[in-house]
């Protein structure tokens, strides 16, 4: 670099003083301004090593990952709701806090990629490491009516391949979906031979627990085996107990004919009929909805009708509902019949009884989770309640935490055996009314996946064993059976022994202590694979050829035995050493992210249509230290604030900054805005209202109501703004709807999550000042900030402006900036002393008790000369 600038005949400029040094660093590696105190401990360390200690502690801070993990969230397209019209809201922070855990520990860059893109494919994958997935789960999706859920898998997949080609390669694959790449030497089917990695997994979601409900977990599963071993051991012969309780209820079903069952008109939902003849209702999910599937059969004698509900790796949590928490609720089930000859003389029949292996206890409708605009008293219970012809009342199918995700069944006995001469049609009435109102909010209780069998056999009931055990029961011999399934069986049957009602009440009551958790969208492998076809233009109905995993030729080559590679051999492919582009790619961003722009500043593209990196051998140096040290980005890092091109001021002779606008050859420091994120959170940091804690649930900071409601919102959205230390939490964690962007980010160009961005935009408009001057929080701010300078800033006025100068900005003002400051401080108070409390609106949340009205005032006019301050473009700007 140095040789470049001596080429150029200009030097490097000098370096910059500490406080700003220190007010950069701090910026550039936690994205938050130096406490005074942070300020005066660099400044009077006059140790050689002084400015190596604020790196390490810097790097070692929680906030270092919450600072960079924002920039990789823009590549992953990271949001909290799924985007098009609807835009509901999805609960994925799970992944946002993996990214910020990954980078704090300095998790090695080729193992954070391959977590990322087949993490679920680890040997004995940790929840951690499934939660990475949502790296390639984080698209849009489209829950419209009317939407084809398969086209717009095809959407989601291509969006992956982007974010993928982006994030990970630094290449720009996306116009392959359609041709041969123009510019790059990638063709449409190498397009989608990487495309064939990423097609083979099921969309799914799955429950998810922080590491205080995972202690809790092993607990109550401590607990419970503690239980079930302490009856074992009282019990000597409980194997052959067990073994005749097997043998009675081996054969205690009758024979089921399951139906090829079909819906012709729905409720806006798309239904897909399965290899096994279930139905699986996808995309738009009402919220209250009439079904009605049919089928023919020739089977005469029908005695009893039996409706399954099986889980789906496509549904919330594999189902089987469609709630939020995969569960459902059944308002009313109905038979009709009808001959074929004639479809149209349907009769409806009468239902004796009803049973199922579910029959919870009766419990109002949560109408907070489920809202009903009549705020009606609606009921949730036992199976009874499906055909008691009473639409505020429904079966529902919720186990409770930990135990909610399972298939269910039902059976219903006819009062009178069906008997026609000829074919029938059966025609089964699922009545769903018992959601909330707002389907652009998850407010269904819908069923997801469900089968239709019938039995010519009398006394019917439900099979209270779980599918899992009556797989085990039937169909495994009881010494080929593994110690997992021996356990399922065990507990189940000990619910049967009349011995243990105690112990069955006390365990029944550590399952009461089950967390609900959190979702996360994630990936998980097909058992059965998914063809991969190259699609003409790129238009899923028009698939030609089948296209095998593989990789692009002009790249490294995959080296695999003579299987067929994984996900998971794809994913080490992409962090190979050989890889030509991984490892510039990501350090080409880190240092656009010091800097401004990388040394190649088309960082999303490093291809061959790319300009030439300013400094190839650096570009390149980087890549190999990176890849050589461990993939440890906080190496890299360390690296670069260390050097003394990080370090030079930015300031310099106007001729340099005419020859070197850009600053590309690097004779000077770099000064630039902070981040949408870094502005508003270095004025909750000045003020000393910022909640510094980390992780944890989205929250919703002040907002106009306005926002959320039609015609700027398609639908009515949930912006639940709080008054306590949340408020304040850092923008990391502020929730992001994609289609109705938080206005403060919004307006200081921050990405919606709508596609991968690896380079920010960066603009300067008046309603960036209007933001920081008027904003709630950018006023609430400048009200803490002019407290803190009464309280703690000194006894005099100009003790107080040094000390919130200093918050601001790190360093003293000048003489003359000081003066100004005071003379605005004294006009402000002198406004308010000749015109009263009432003159001025800015000291209504300063009045009365604990304060005086002259202390009332006195907060108020520093609230003034916060405000200036907090609206300084030295304020939010990085120099």
């Amino acid at each position: 670099m140095l040789a470049r600038l001596e080429k150029e005949r200009l030097a490097p400029s000098l370096r910059a003083s500490k406080e700003t040094l220190l007010r950069r660093l701090s910026l550039d590696l936690i994205g938050l301004p130096p406490s005074i105190d942070e300020i005066d401990a660099y400044l009077n360390d006059a140790g050689e090593d002084a400015y190596q200690k604020q790196v390490r502690r810097l790097l070692d801070s929680p906030h270092y990952g919450e600072r960079w993990g924002r920039y990789w969230l823009d590549a992953a397209r990271y949001a909290d709701s799924d985007g098009f019209e609807k835009d509901k809201p999805r609960k994925v922070w799970f992944y946002r806090d993996w990214v910020v855990k990954a980078l704090n520990q300095d998790m090695p860059y080729d193992r954070f990629i391959i977590e990322q893109i087949a993490g679920d494919l680890l040997p004995n994958a940790t929840q951690d490491q499934l939660v990475a997935t949502g790296f390639l789960r984080n698209s849009m999706i489209n829950e419209e009516g009317g939407a084809n859920p398969e086209q717009f898998r095809m959407e989601a997949m291509f969006d992956r391949m982007d974010a993928v080609g982006k994030a990970v390669l630094g290449l720009t694959i996306q116009c392959a979906q359609c041709h041969n790449h123009k510019f790059d030497p990638i063709s449409q089917e190498e397009y989608y031979r990487i495309f064939a990695f990423l097609n083979n997994s099921h969309e799914a979601m799955q429950a998810v627990y922080t590491p205080e409900e995972q202690q809790l977990r092993a607990r109550i599963f401590s607990e419970i085996e503690s239980i079930e071993n302490g009856l074992r051991r009282r019990t000597p012969d409980w194997r052959e107990r067990m073994a005749a309780w097997e043998r009675e209820v081996v054969n205690d079903q009758p024979d089921w004919h399951v139906l090829d069952a079909d819906i012709k008109l729905g409720s806006g939902e798309k239904y897909e009929v399965q290899p096994d003849k279930s139905i699986l209702a996808q995309g738009y999910a009402p919220t209250r909805s009439i079904v009605s599937p049919e089928a023919r059969t020739n089977l005469q004698g029908i005695r009893a009708v039996r409706l399954e509900l099986l889980t789906d790796s496509r549904l919330r949590l594999g189902g089987p509902g469609r709630s939020f928490m995969g569960s459902a609720a059944l308002t009313e089930f109905e038979v009709e019949v009808a001959p074929v000859s004639d479809p149209k003389k349907k009769k409806k029949l009468k239902i004796a009884t009803a049973t199922a292996d579910i029959n919870p206890p009766m419990e109002e409708v949560d109408l907070f989770l489920f809202p009903d605009k009549d705020n009606k008293r609606r009921v949730l219970g036992e199976v009874d309640f499906a055909i008691d012809g009473f639409e505020m009342s429904a079966w529902s199918i919720d186990g409770g935490p930990g135990r909610r995700n399972q298939p269910r069944k039902a059976v219903f006995q006819l009062e009178k055996p069906i008997d026609f001469d000829e074919p029938i049609i059966l025609t089964f009435n699922l009545v769903m009314k018992h959601g909330g109102w707002n389907s652009d909010d998850n407010q269904s209780l819908n069923l997801g996946r469900y089968r239709f069998s019938v039995t010519t056999e009398e006394n019917a009931v439900a099979d209270p064993l779980p599918a899992e055990l009556r797989h085990i029961v039937s169909q495994v011999p009881r010494d080929k059976r593994t110690p997992e399934q021996e356990a399922v069986a065990f507990s189940y049957w000990r619910t049967q022994v009349p011995d243990w009602e105690d112990e069955n009440r006390t365990i029944e009551g550590f399952w009461a202590q089950h967390p609900d958790g959190a979702t996360q969208l994630v990936l998980s492998e097909r058992e059965t694979p998914r063809m991969t076809h190259i699609l003409q233009r790129g238009d899923f109905l028009r698939p030609s050829g089948q296209a095998k995993p593989g990789v692009p030729a002009f790249l490294h080559a995959l080296e695999t035995a003579s299987r067929e590679p994984t996900r998971l051999d794809f994913a080490r492919w992409l962090v190979a050493r050989d890889s030509p582009t991984t490892a510039r790619s990501i350090v080409n961003r880190i240092w656009q992210m010091y800097f401004g722009v990388g040394l190649l500043e088309t960082s999303e593209d490093l291809g061959r249509q790319a300009p030439d990196p300013s400094h190839p051998k650096l570009l390149d140096w980087l890549a190999v230290e990176l890849m050589e040290n461990d993939w440890k980005l906080k190496h890299i890092h360390r690296l670069i604030v260390s050097s003394e091109t990080y370090r030079q001021s930015s300031k310099a002779a106007p001729e340099l900054y005419e020859k070197d606008p850009r600053n590309r050859l690097l004779a000077r420091g770099s000064r630039f805005r902070v981040g949408g994120e870094a502005v508003r959170d270095v004025a909750l940091a000045v003020s000393g209202l910022l909640n510094p804690e980390i992780g944890g649930e989205p929250v919703y900071p002040p907002a106009p109501e306005f926002l959320f409601l039609p015609p700027v919102s398609y639908g009515p959205k949930r912006w639940f703004v709080k008054n306590g230390p949340e408020r304040y939490r850092r923008s990391l964690y502020a929730f992001r709807y994609r289609s109705v962007p938080y206005p403060v980010l919004d307006t200081f160009d921050t990405p919606n999550g709508n596609f991968s961005c690896v380079k920010r935009d960066r603009s300067n408009t008046p309603l960036q000042a209007l933001v920081t001057l008027n904003e709630t929080l950018f006023f609430e701010s400048a009200r803490a900030l002019g407290r803190r300078a009464v309280e703690d800033g000194g006894a005099t006025d100009a003790e107080r402006m040094d000390y919130a100068f200093r918050r601001a900005l790190t360093r003293r003002p000048s003489a003359a900036e000081k003066n100004e400051l005071l003379a605005l401080l004294e006009a402000q108070k002198e406004r308010i002393r000749s015109g009263g409390l009432d003159s001025w609106p800015l000291i209504a949340e300063n009045r009365g008790s604990p304060f005086s009205e002259a202390q009332a005032g006195e907060l108020a006019a520093w609230t003034a000369v916060s405000r200036v301050l907090l609206n300084l473009d030295e304020t939010i700007t990085r120099e």
